[in-house]
C-alpha cells in the first residue's frame, strides 16, 4: 500500500473507532437506534464524514503503479477499510462525503469479482491485527465478542470443510478416512462451542442497538448492495454439498450460493465453485454398503460421517435459534412494534428483504442441514440418510477390523451416532440447536 492507504488505515484504526464509540454510547443511552437534531452528535456525524471522505480522495488522487500491482489481498483488505467507513455512514445517516469513495470501492471490487461493500469476511478474514488489535467500528466488548467468536468459528469451519474435501481422494472405506472424519467432527464440536459462548457473552441490547446497524444495505454509485450476512463463506456451503445434506440442484440451494457469491472473498468463490462439482459422500457410502460386504472400517467410517452430518445439523439449529431468533428476531419484534412509520420498520433487517423472509430462508437451511421433513418439500436428504441408517442396522455383524478404527478401542465398534434427521425433532422442544 501508499502512504495515503496507511493514513487512511491507522485513521480507521483510531479516530474513526473513537468517533463511532461515542455516537454508541449515546444512542445506547437513550435506548435509540439512532438519534437526530442533537448539535454535539451531529458534529461528530459531520467529522467522520468529512475526515473519512478527504482520506479516501488521497488514495484515490493518488493511486500509482505499486499500488496497482499489490496483492489480492491487499486490495481486499482495503475494500474491507473503505466498506468500514461506507457502513459507519450509513448507520448513521450520513449522506454526501460517502460518495467520494465510490470509485475506490468499485475500482477494487472490480479487480476482484466481489461486492463493493464490507462483508463478514472483512471481518473475520481479513482483518490484520496491529497492537493485538483489529479493525472495528467501535471498541465497544461486545463488537470485539462477535468478530472473535465468529471468525474462530469460520475457522473450525473450514478445517472440518477441509478434511471433507481430501475424503473424496482416498474413498469413504479408507483407513486415512477414519482420521478425516474425525477431524471434521471435531471442527463442528468447535462451531458449537464457540456458538454457546458467543450466546453467553453478547449482550442483546447491545448487538441489536450498536453493532447490528453497521450491517445495513447501501448504496454504492446508483447500486444498492445487501448487508453483512454471517453465512458469506464458502467452508458452511462446502460442508453442505459434500456431505450431501443440500444440493448445488436445489432451486432454493442455488439461489442461496448465487447470491451469496459475490459477498465472498475471491479464494471462497474458488472453493465453492470446486465444491459444486464433487460427488457428495453420502452418495459415495450408499453405493459402497449396496456394492458388497460390509467391511468393518466401511461400518466405522459410515458411522463416524452420520455423526459428522449430526454435529452439522446442531451447529446449524444453534445459531439459527440461540444466535439468530435471540439477537435478530426478538428484538426486531420488539422494536418494529414501537416503530412510528413502515419506512423505520422496514429499516430493521441488514440482509435487504424484509425480516420475515430472511427468516424463513434461514429455518428452511436449517431443516435442510438437519434433514428434517418439510411439508413443502422432499424430504432433502432425510431419504437417503435413512437408507444408509438402515444399511448399518441391517448388515451381518461384522468382526472388528485386523487394526482397529481411528478412533475406536480395538474390540468395539464405533457406537451408532444419530442421524442428522433425527437432530430437530429431538432438540426442538429444547431450543438448544440452530444455525444460520
Amino acid at each position: 500500500m501508499n502512504s495515503a492507504a496507511d493514513d487512511f488505515d491507522g485513521w480507521i484504526r483510531n479516530d474513526f473507532v473513537a468517533l463511532n464509540t461515542r455516537m454508541e454510547e449515546a444512542y445506547f443511552a437513550a435506548g435509540a437506534q439512532i438519534l437526530h437534531d442533537c448539535p454535539e452528535l451531529e458534529a461528530v456525524k459531520r467529522r467522520i464524514g468529512r475526515e473519512g471522505a478527504e482520506l479516501v480522495g488521497r488514495i484515490t488522487e493518488g493511486h500509482s503503479p505499486r499500488a496497482a500491482h499489490s496483492t489480492d489481498d491487499e486490495r481486499y483488505e482495503l475494500l474491507g477499510s473503505v466498506g468500514l467507513y461506507l457502513g459507519a455512514c450509513r448507520r448513521h445517516e450520513i449522506e454526501g462525503p460517502q460518495s467520494a469513495a465510490w470509485p475506490l470501492a468499485r475500482a477494487l471490487a472490480s479487480s476482484l469479482g466481489v461486492a463493493p461493500r464490507l462483508v463478514f469476511a472483512h471481518q473475520v478474514l481479513y482483518n490484520r491485527a496491529v497492537g493485538d488489535t483489529f479493525r472495528t467500528f467501535t471498541s465497544l466488548d461486545d463488537e470485539r465478542a462477535f468478530i472473535l467468536y465468529n471468525g474462530l468459528s469460520v475457522l473450525a469451519y473450514r478445517r472440518t470443510a477441509a478434511a471433507l474435501r481430501r475424503v473424496r481422494t482416498l474413498g469413504v472405506s479408507s483407513p486415512l478416512t477414519a482420521y478425516l472424519l474425525r477431524e471434521a467432527r471435531s471442527g463442528l464440536d468447535d462451531v458449537l462451542d464457540l456458538g454457546r459462548t458467543l450466546s453467553r457473552t453478547l449482550d442483546v441490547d447491545r448487538f441489536f442497538l450498536n453493532i447490528r446497524p453497521y450491517f445495513k444495505p447501501h448504496r454504492v454509485g446508483g447500486v444498492e448492495y445487501r448487508g453483512v450476512n454471517a453465512g458469506d463463506f464458502a467452508a458452511i456451503s462446502s460442508i453442505d454439498v459434500l456431505l450431501g445434506l443440500c444440493s448445488p440442484y436445489d432451486p432454493f440451494y442455488q439461489a442461496v450460493l448465487t447470491e451469496k457469491y459475490p459477498y465472498i472473498p475471491p479464494e471462497d468463490q474458488e472453493a465453492l465453485r470446486a465444491t459444486v462439482k464433487a460427488e457428495p459422500l453420502l452418495d459415495a457410502f450408499l453405493r459402497e454398503t449396496s456394492a458388497g460386504p460390509l467391511t468393518p472400517q466401511l461400518r466405522d467410517n459410515a458411522e463416524s460421517f452420520l455423526s459428522v452430518c449430526r454435529l452439522h445439523g446442531a451447529a446449524s439449529a444453534f445459531h439459527h435459534h440461540r444466535l439468530v431468533v435471540p439477537f435478530l428476531q426478538a428484538p426486531a419484534d420488539r422494536a418494529r412494534q414501537e416503530q412510528e412509520s413502515e419506512s423505520e420498520a422496514a429499516d430493521l433487517t441488514t440482509s435487504g428483504p424484509p425480516l420475515h423472509v430472511v427468516m424463513d430462508t434461514l429455518a428452511r437451511l436449517v431443516d435442510l442441514r438437519t434433514a428434517r421433513r418439510r411439508p413443502d418439500a422432499d424430504g432433502g436428504a432425510r431419504p437417503a440418510l435413512d437408507r444408509l441408517r438402515h444399511a448399518l442396522d441391517t448388515a451381518p455383524g461384522t468382526a472388528p477390523a485386523g487394526q482397529a478404527a481411528l478412533g475406536t478401542p480395538r474390540g468395539r465398534t464405533a457406537k451408532p451416532a444419530p442421524l442428522a434427521s433425527d437432530t430437530s425433532s429431538s432438540t426442538r422442544p429444547a431450543r438448544t440447536h440452530a444455525t444460520g
